[in-house]
């Protein structure tokens, strides 16, 4: 038990420290810390859309998996991602065309 309160306490402690270099941040450094936040999480949703469409494609492509795919896999999660693909950039098109128009 007194080890779990130190521990707490020396947690504790670490909050205060970085809640205390954050307060200490200039302008410059809080904005670069915002983008590469944002650009972490950029790759994070990447990451995430990625294996979503993996898991749909494999559903859709793979029958019964093996030791290797056959030609007509490959090419249904091929095409199947490519799909994805072409879908998404189309759409994150036309948002941005949209947000474009907004703010004229």
């Amino acid at each position: 038990m007194r080890a779990h309160a130190a521990h707490a306490r020396t947690r504790s402690s670490e909050g205060r420290g970085w809640r205390r270099t954050m307060a200490e941040l200039g302008e410059a450094d809080e904005a670069e810390l915002q983008r590469l936040v944002a650009a972490e999480q950029q790759k994070a949703q990447f990451t995430a859309q990625v294996h979503h469409f993996m898991e749909l494609c494999w559903d859709k492509c793979v029958e019964k998996p093996g030791n290797r795919l056959d030609s007509r896999t490959e090419n249904c999660l091929s095409s199947c991602v490519d799909r994805f693909i072409d879908t998404t950039l189309a759409i994150t098109s036309r948002f941005a065309q949209i947000v474009q128009k907004g703010g004229q």
